[in-house]
């Protein structure tokens, strides 16, 4: 099992949560941490910019990353997403278990 820690910033709160909840619901991730009081500085559109966000934590795995990818295009309002993945090196056994049986096949 290859568990991963994606990345995704949101505009603010009502957003981030609307996305974390289809994430989970959709069993694209077992688990999104929602981090207000971000703020990112960026270029964009030949312009920079300093914006309030909300950080998204999502909790999946190498196997879920490809629909995850299709999929938070359709549910986010920016033109253009963050979308960062990055391998979870250790943890708890368990947790990473669970983690993966979050985003298997629907079980409940």
């Amino acid at each position: 099992m290859d568990v991963l820690l994606a990345f995704c910033t949101c505009p603010d709160e009502a957003t981030a949560a609307r996305i974390a909840r289809a994430l989970v619901d959709e069993r694209l991730a077992s688990c999104v941490n929602r981090l207000p009081g971000v703020r990112s500085t960026y270029r964009w559109q030949g312009a920079v910019h300093d914006d309030a966000e909300v950080l998204l934590l999502i909790k999946t795995t190498r196997a879920r990353l490809p629909a995850l990818r299709e999929r938070l295009p359709a549910l986010h309002p920016y033109e253009l997403p963050e979308l960062i993945a990055v391998e979870v090196a250790g943890g708890l056994p368990a947790y990473l278990d669970w983690v993966a049986a979050g985003v298997a096949a629907d079980t409940d």
